[in-house]
């Protein structure tokens, strides 16, 4: 390779966003990805949230068992003529063990029968994390897929998962309660590297406090946005969210919709 220093990029250049989607069971995730440009939704065994979106513009791939079957599926939209702007993976939650299957086959790949493990993730290598180490080598392998499809065919990506939550230890805050990706964390750090924007959805909601007589106090949720669904966007300590560039200035509070997310970029770009 030649270096010349007409080579210097000078201008801004915008690329499709990689965004990481998270949220509570039932929010919405998979209506706000799929009102994305000309979204395809590649679904994965366990997921159904995506079956009453098809149509009106919305695609969808036959559910897929493995990650082979992902990658082939990228594959094909690289390389395939077709008009997605979008690809949405339904979701890292459910695709998660299917990709250590490919891990353990990985693993074993080459061995006598009789030297093959039976093994689960968390033993691959006598354990000790080494498995989820080894895992990161398919998650690679997906990013660098939506990567080729960012870069030569201008794809936005779309990450859907799920959150649980986790009793976290801050050495200024303490110990306290956070949502969190409900995928191993060494692929939850790196995807949050890797993408350009990382949102989360959920309703509001307050505790309150009730008086039950005889000295008895109960505790409720209440909703405070009347049954309306928000899209946080910055990183806070009950949940995750953040952005590089633009996607870093947009507004923590937004209304649940695809719509309002874009309005908030415009307006920053």
């Amino acid at each position: 390779m030649s270096y010349d220093l007409s080579q210097l990029q000078t201008e801004r250049v915008f690329l499709a966003p990689r965004i990481v989607l998270l949220g509570t069971h039932k929010i919405g995730k998979s209506t706000f990805a799929t009102s994305a440009p000309n979204p395809i939704v590649i679904p994965i065994k366990g997921e159904e949230g995506v079956d009453d979106l098809i149509g009106n513009g919305v695609q969808a791939t036959p559910t897929c068992e493995s990650i082979g079957e992902v990658i082939q599926w990228l594959y094909a939209l690289y390389s395939g003529d077709h008009d997605r702007q979008t690809v949405v993976i339904d979701s890292t939650s459910a695709l998660q063990p299917l990709l250590w299957d490919e891990t353990i086959r990985r693993w074993n790949a080459g061995k006598e029968e009789k030297q093959k493990e039976a093994i689960s993730v968390e033993t691959i290598g006598g354990g000790y994390g080494k498995g989820f180490n080894e895992a990161l080598v398919e998650w690679r392998l997906l990013t660098e897929a939506l990567d080729a499809l960012r870069r030569d065919r201008n794809m936005t990506s779309i990450l859907i998962g799920h959150v649980i939550v986790k009793q976290v230890t801050d050495p200024m805050l303490g110990v306290f309660d956070a949502f969190e990706w409900d995928i191993d964390r060494r692929a939850a750090n790196m995807l949050y590297r890797w993408s350009d924007c990382i949102l989360f959805a959920k309703s509001k909601a307050a505790v309150k406090k009730e008086d039950k007589g005889f000295g008895t106090d109960a505790k409720r949720a209440v909703d405070l946005g009347g049954g309306a669904r928000y899209l946080f966007t910055q990183d806070r300590p009950s949940h995750p969210g953040g952005g590089r560039g633009v996607y870093g200035r947009i507004p923590y509070e937004l209304p649940l919709n695809w719509g309002s997310f874009m309005s908030a970029v415009a307006a920053i770009v």
